[in-house]
């Protein structure tokens, strides 16, 4: 593997069951296919199944012109079920024990990750201790420096996550991207309970040494804290299609927008406005508007 400086994504890649079709899903996927629109070398890591759903899965990926490095496993390509309520909030059913729950740490795994600058995982993938020991085997065996990027999205689902997996991600990560609802879920299982949502990320921020923490608040608005500062932006009124996917653009924008040497402010911005212009368009990976590349 050539030593260019890869942005990974890696974990779940599944296939979302929507009410009007399938569309293919997966933070980890999601957060690649966005940073490669930006120009960047980006990779998905997982696993598939020998099935017709995984055969699907590696069509589309090359279609979007995506780099991937996914294998082949003896169980099921994963699906998950996708119900839209009235606002365009998805609510998820994911199926247990498929091709992405069982990734290998491999040789070819080992040269990505002594190639990686930017990784993004989340708690999701961890759920088995297979994949969970890969990934972190992978977050351990990249380099160490100013501009490497262990992003922990932490993405909490239907109760597929510990306080241990938490915990240990946390420590191997430095910089944290977490929602209102996470912060509190998080805060209450860590025993930070009555104090407000500021306070709680100046103290992850500070307990877990991280360069940087992003919390994201909906319509309220988004914050980035870094040591002794703070960025907030409004988060623009846009008419809605869904939410899906909109995160990972977001954490996906931030870090392309870092490694070409963007502010954190000017990240933070075009993040925001990545992420509303994501949110209109139906599924996870829409190509994002010229306007908006250009801006990088």
């Amino acid at each position: 593997m050539d030593q260019q400086n890869y942005v990974v994504g890696i974990g779940e890649v599944l296939w979302d069951i929507l009410p009007d079709g399938k569309k293919i899903g997966g933070a980890p996927a999601n957060f690649a296919y966005h940073v490669s629109q930006f120009g960047l070398h980006s990779q998905v890591v997982s696993a598939i199944g020998k099935d017709k759903l995984g055969s699907e899965i590696m069509d589309n990926f090359k279609n979007k012109g995506l780099e991937t490095l996914i294998d082949q496993v003896e169980y099921p390509t994963g699906t998950v079920q996708v119900q839209v309520d009235a606002n365009g909030v998805p609510c998820y059913d994911i199926k247990e024990n498929v091709a992405w729950d069982n990734l290998p740490f491999t040789d070819r795994l080992r040269q990505l990750a002594e190639s990686t600058c930017a990784v993004c995982f989340g708690s999701l993938a961890q759920r088995n201790v297979v994949s969970r020991t890969t990934i972190n085997s992978f977050l351990d065996m990249m380099p160490d420096g100013d501009c490497q990027y262990k992003i922990f999205d932490v993405n909490l689902r239907q109760g597929f996550y510990t306080k241990e997996i938490l915990c240990n991600s946390l420590e191997r990560c430095n910089i944290l991207k977490i929602n209102d609802e996470e912060l509190v879920t998080v805060s209450r299982l860590f025993g930070y309970p009555g104090i407000d949502l500021q306070d709680k990320c100046w103290i992850l921020l500070a307990k877990y040494k991280l360069k940087m923490l992003i919390l994201t608040c909906g319509v309220n608005g988004s914050y980035v804290f870094t040591p002794g500062n703070i960025s907030f932006v409004e988060t623009p009124k846009v008419e809605i299609a869904d939410t899906v996917g909109a995160g990972d653009s977001f954490t996906a924008t931030f870090i392309a927008a870092i490694l070409k040497g963007k502010s954190i402010n000017e990240a933070h911005r075009l993040a925001v406005d990545v992420s509303a212009y994501v949110c209109t368009k139906a599924g996870a990976m829409p190509e994002i508007s010229t306007e908006l590349l250009n801006r990088l």
